[in-house]
């Protein structure tokens, strides 16, 4: 035998034999998907991981349970899954994303490493009849989507958006006081005060979570017991809720069995709408960003209301400059998630008949956004929100200059000479209060309390 062939070693499935690097916990299913599949060397996300190593452990409870499978043999199938749920064996999982849209590949690479695990403590145990007992890929995969996003969405995503919420409304707080010029069209509008403005960006983070928790219920709802089409064959009727119970004991979380095998297993829809409500967060989140570059712009030539803290030199060529990087980082972000929205829509319509064949790309996206949207929350809270200084004199120069001042004036003097006095104001530079002493009967005191930016972002002129 030549040194090469030294380094594998010859594994048999029901297609024959072929040839898997010695070291290699996987076997041959997992060897022709990694031939099959050399297209983006991509392989699934460590959060699917996770979720599998924990759907493979509580299936095997459930079979123990349901005195399906031998005591000791199940043990060992949970403790390999377990150690594959902590990560300790992730470069035994390279199969590609991009792979048969079942995940057939994936299923199989795990019920092969887990039954070499089991192998090396001491338990004869097989890939299909032991691992995936009372299993098929048809529902294994979802399951584990479901699992992983729920499992990330409450861990991480929540307390992340979170934490953006309670950084804003500390801010609103600090910039309650602080009246500045607003804005509809991007053009001069009525005064509002910088607090109105973030609690505004409060109130959008915090309708996400809302909504994101919403759809958590339906995802946490799972189709394990299905089994391949939907019927359930060759599971037991009482299988999937017990999986359902001890992934709810083991994480905390609780999942439920679905009610309609058939459509966790034929459509993805719910990953489709938690997808949705990732792409409605992230275009909250865009929306405070954009703002935040607005109001940074300049610091001369542009709005300059703020200053976001200076984290790096912003140019190679202009000395001095600083640009807004978080904000530009976030908006980012916030793209990729909007497309993988886009991706995981195509691939919900995609669904054909009793399966959904593109459930690996949909782990990818949903799973990327879920990750990139926890941290960009943080990065926004801690680094642009919480250290922006307002430029009070700009901010107050503006508010006073602004003849949309005038729009107070409607009640007594009518909109038709509101719109002259603007025009006018405009037109000669003026501070609209000089240009209605002029144009009205109005004495300066009762212009000054009928035009006093602070009074009018509570409502108006007041009595």
């Amino acid at each position: 035998m030549s040194d090469n062939n030294k380094n594998y070693r010859t594994e048999r499935d029901s297609m024959g034999e072929l040839q898997v690097p010695a070291e290699a916990l996987w076997g041959a299913q997992t060897q022709r998907a990694l031939n099959n599949f050399p297209i983006s060397g991509i392989p699934m996300p460590r959060s699917f991981l996770r979720a599998l190593g924990l759907v493979k452990s509580c299936c095997a409870e459930a079979n123990r349970d349901l005195g399906l499978l031998d005591a000791a043999r199940a043990e060992a199938i949970a403790e390999a899954s377990w150690a594959i749920a902590r990560g300790e064996h992730d470069t035994q999982f390279p199969v590609d994303v991009f792979q048969t849209g079942s995940g057939t590949s994936t299923n199989m690479n795990a019920n092969e490493v887990i039954a070499a695990l089991c192998a090396a403590s001491g338990q004869n145990v097989h890939p299909n009849d032991h691992v995936n007992m009372s299993q098929s890929s048809n529902d294994v995969i979802p399951t584990t989507v479901q699992v992983a996003a729920s499992l990330e969405i409450h861990e991480n995503l929540v307390p992340g958006l979170a934490h953006l919420e309670a950084a804003i409304v500390r801010r609103a707080h600090e910039l309650d006081g602080i009246v500045k010029t607003g804005r509809t069209h991007l053009m001069d509008a009525m005064p509002i005060t910088f607090g109105q403005e973030l609690r505004a960006w409060a109130a959008q983070t915090c309708k996400a979570i809302e909504r994101i928790k919403d759809s958590l219920r339906r995802v946490q709802s799972l189709p394990i017991g299905g089994t391949a089409v939907g019927t359930g064959i060759n599971a037991p009727g009482e299988f999937g809720p017990k999986v359902c119970a001890h992934l709810s004991a083991s994480t905390g979380l609780e999942y439920r069995s679905s009610d309609n095998y058939f459509m966790g297993l034929a459509s993805q829809d719910v990953m489709v709408e938690i997808s949705g409500q990732l792409k409605a967060a992230a275009t909250a989140m865009m929306k405070i960003a954009n703002d935040l570059r607005w109001m940074n712009s300049g610091p001369l030539a542009g709005l300059g209301e703020i200053e976001l803290p200076p984290l790096q030199p912003g140019s190679s060529i202009m000395p001095g400059k600083v640009n807004p990087v978080i904000p530009e980082a976030v908006t980012m972000v916030c793209v990729q998630v909007i497309g993988n929205d886009a991706a995981v829509s195509a691939a919900g319509q995609a669904s054909s008949f009793q399966l959904s064949v593109m459930w690996p790309v949909v782990a990818l996206n949903v799973l990327q956004s879920v990750e990139l949207l926890s941290n960009a929350a943080r990065v926004l809270a801690d680094k642009a929100i919480s250290g922006f200084k307002v430029r009070e004199d700009n901010v107050s120069a503006a508010v006073s200059r602004n003849p949309i001042l005038v729009t107070a004036l409607n009640p007594v003097i009518g909109y038709e000479k509101g719109a002259a006095i603007a025009k006018r104001a405009y037109a000669e530079g003026r501070a609209v209060i000089d240009v209605a002493l002029e144009m009205t009967d109005l004495g300066k005191d009762e212009l000054k309390r009928l035009l006093d930016p602070g009074a009018l972002t509570r409502g108006g002129i007041q009595g």
